[in-house]
């Protein structure tokens, strides 16, 4: 059966404890599986708050990062790395199972040239490493492709699945999100069955990061998509609301409406095709 979730800045600007165990009661509250929780800082992050807010809202965590400037993975892999273990300490902390995110780069960081041979083979080589950790906590790391406004290293899922398929990591999928793929991609639905071996993890996320269903996202091809890719991931709402710092053009929505319609729009989307 589908799991759905909810990345948490639906409802925050940013990870504290506070504010995360707000979005966590949330997203119980309304009847999601489970929160996506932003590990953007792991040095800072308390764990026991966290795990605490989650078994009272009875749900569970996944966990989603972006590689800071200072430790693009292609220009310092060892800090990279670094940085990732402490990820991983974080989310194995709260139970979690699942990493996502811009895993092998930090966004905004451009070289004014295409991606390279060995800047990919570098990340293969770190993420190869990095999933050997993960692995002895049970954890699966999921590589985000996104748009070309965001980064140079991995646009499509075909870029994504290549140095997937060059890690030979068993527990590394491919995380799509539909906002980068309506940018990116020629369509939705060949994508995601050309990648059906490695996606894993998927944002649902319309192309004004708004309420999902009311944008350009061509839905039926996602899902029509998922459901002859034989997806059996999770899918994680991602809308962001009017408090997230990085929305300069604030939704017409509420945080509250963003979650009841997307998780109700995911779980008729889902139902129609028998996902």
């Amino acid at each position: 059966m589908t799991k759905f979730g909810v990345n948490a800045f639906n409802w925050i600007d940013d990870w504290t404890s506070e504010k995360g165990a707000a979005a966590i009661a949330e997203a119980g509250r309304l009847g999601f599986d489970f929160i996506e929780i932003p590990l953007m800082r792991p040095e800072l992050f308390e764990f026991k708050p966290v795990k605490k807010a989650l078994e009272k809202a009875g749900i569970w965590a996944t966990g989603s990062t972006v590689l800071p400037r200072s430790v693009h993975m292609p220009q310092f892999p060892k800090k990279a790395r670094k940085f990732l273990l402490m990820v991983l300490e974080n989310l194995d902390a709260i139970g979690g199972t699942y990493l996502s995110g811009c895993i092998a780069f930090a966004g905004g960081v451009f070289t004014g040239n295409p991606p390279t041979a060995a800047e990919r083979q570098i990340v293969a080589d770190t993420l190869g490493d990095v999933c050997l950790e993960a692995r002895k906590r049970g954890i699966t790391l999921g590589l985000e492709c996104v748009d070309r406004y965001e980064t140079y290293l991995y646009n499509s899922l075909a870029d994504g699945r290549e140095t997937i398929k060059a890690t030979r990591a068993d527990n590394l999928q491919l995380h799509a999100d539909t906002f980068h793929m309506n940018i990116e991609e020629e369509n939705f639905y060949d994508s995601l069955v050309a990648c059906a071996d490695v996606v894993g993890y998927i944002h649902i996320s319309e192309s004004h990061r708004g309420q999902v269903g009311t944008g350009t996202v061509n839905w039926e091809q996602v899902f029509r998509g998922l459901k002859d890719a034989g997806y059996t991931g999770s899918l994680a709402l991602e809308s962001f609301s009017e408090n997230f710092s990085g929305v300069w053009r604030a939704p017409k929505q509420t945080p509250e409406m963003l979650a009841v319609e997307g998780l109700k729009f995911m779980r008729e989307r889902s139902e129609k095709v028998n996902l």
